[in-house]
């Protein structure tokens, strides 16, 4: 599988683990319309989950991986 393939793969699985939970606990916990709860758990989602990437380096193409609560730039092997 390309690299440029498992980070959008990572990418959704990323956001969609993040957006589920927050979706059911923003839709139990909220009084928000049914869009709106849709969108605060996509905002919410969109911040806390990781960020994969594809890079071509001398290498070759390599998948680094960015998250909120780890600091640095981090290698996918």
């Amino acid at each position: 599988m390309k690299p440029q393939h498992k980070a959008l793969l990572y990418n959704f699985i990323g956001f969609a683990v993040f957006y589920l939970p927050a979706y059911f606990l923003i839709q139990r916990f909220s009084w928000f319309s049914q869009i709106w709860t849709a969108v605060a758990a996509a905002v919410a989602s969109s911040i806390l989950s990781p960020k994969f990437q594809s890079v071509r380096t001398a290498q070759g193409q390599k998948l680094f991986m960015s998250w909120l609560f780890l600091s640095g730039v981090r290698e996918i092997k």
